[in-house]
């Protein structure tokens, strides 16, 4: 560790670090998906459909807004934050079918620190738990760790939602803490849990996701033959 001439201990030297710059609105390309700045002419009546599958509510329990009434106040929704920078949302796109699935955002972007968050995560009953869920992740985290060179990428969610906190471990994301009553919400506290991968972790996530997408790692019947954590872990 870094000791300045006070004797403190200091922080490691980043001196050339210039910052990055935002987050483009472009699509990012994969094989089983396409993930695409939000346009609600193009996806509002898809995604209003795939969310309308979750009959029982369930996916809007942790978000801040929704469900939707109906199809007229889900194209509002869209449309206030279709073309935003932050958040700048973007539509998951099965390839398969050519429908968006679900949304998802990167927000509190800070490009003098480079430092990024992907949030707003909403997927339908069709994207959940899919390879293709698991492939728009991959997509956005290497955009802004590899091809923009942030240092930071978050992950931040109430600390009740279990399977939220489970797929950010999925993720290869690391937890560092509770924040407590960090907000309110829907007439309701919310403690933060708060996740993140770094820079230095992304070459092994990278190929742990690129191992785990490959078509042979799945049978005939589209079951996985090794888990993404596993290969993470090399177990």
């Amino acid at each position: 560790m870094p000791i300045n001439a006070l004797g403190q201990p200091i922080g490691p030297d980043v001196a050339d670090w210039t910052g990055v710059r935002p987050p483009d609105a472009i699509a990012m390309e994969g094989r089983l998906c396409r993930v695409e700045p939000l346009d609600a002419d193009r996806h509002a009546a898809d995604l209003f459909a795939s969310w309308q599958a979750d009959a029982d509510g369930r996916n809007w329990t942790y978000l801040g807004y929704g469900p939707f009434e109906n199809s007229d106040a889900c194209r509002a929704f869209l449309d206030a934050m279709a073309g935003r920078r932050d958040p700048l949302f973007h539509a998951i796109v099965d390839k398969a079918s050519g429908k968006a699935l679900g949304v998802a955002s990167y927000l509190r972007i800070d490009t003098a620190s480079g430092v990024v968050e992907v949030g707003h995560i909403n997927y339908g009953p069709a994207l959940q738990r899919s390879p293709v869920a698991t492939e728009a992740m991959y997509l956005m985290m290497r955009r802004v760790l590899e091809e923009l060179g942030y240092r930071r990428y978050e992950w931040k969610c109430d600390a009740l939602n279990a399977g939220s906190r489970r797929a950010a471990e999925r993720l290869g994301f690391t937890y560092e803490g509770l924040f407590r009553q960090a907000t309110v919400y829907k007439g309701r506290n919310r403690d933060t849990a708060w996740f993140s991968v770094i820079d230095s972790e992304w070459p092994g996530l990278k190929a742990a996701f690129e191992a785990w997408l490959a078509p042979e790692n799945f049978d005939e019947e589209g079951r996985q033959r090794r888990r993404l954590a596993d290969l993470r872990t090399g177990g």
